[in-house]
């Protein structure tokens, strides 16, 4: 009966290795993908900031045409 007990315990302790193996990888996974949406966002706010440097380029060089232009109200 014994040995009964010690395959039952050694089975499920290999089920749970298992186990563990598989959540170990899909960690891993997910974490890369964390890392890949991490760069991403980083990209994107570098391209946010970017285009809102060159609107303000532009909003800055349609004030000074206007001027010129004296097409202000101000």
């Amino acid at each position: 009966m014994t040995a009964d007990i010690e395959s039952l315990v050694l089975e499920h302790l290999r089920a749970i290795r298992a186990t563990q193996t598989d959540h170990g990888e899909r960690l891993t996974s997910i974490a890369l993908n964390l890392a890949m949406l991490g760069q991403q966002v980083g990209a994107l706010t570098t391209a946010v900031y970017s285009g809102k440097s060159d609107l303000e380029g532009l909003r800055r060089r349609v004030e000074r045409i206007e001027r010129r232009l004296e097409l202000t109200d101000g």
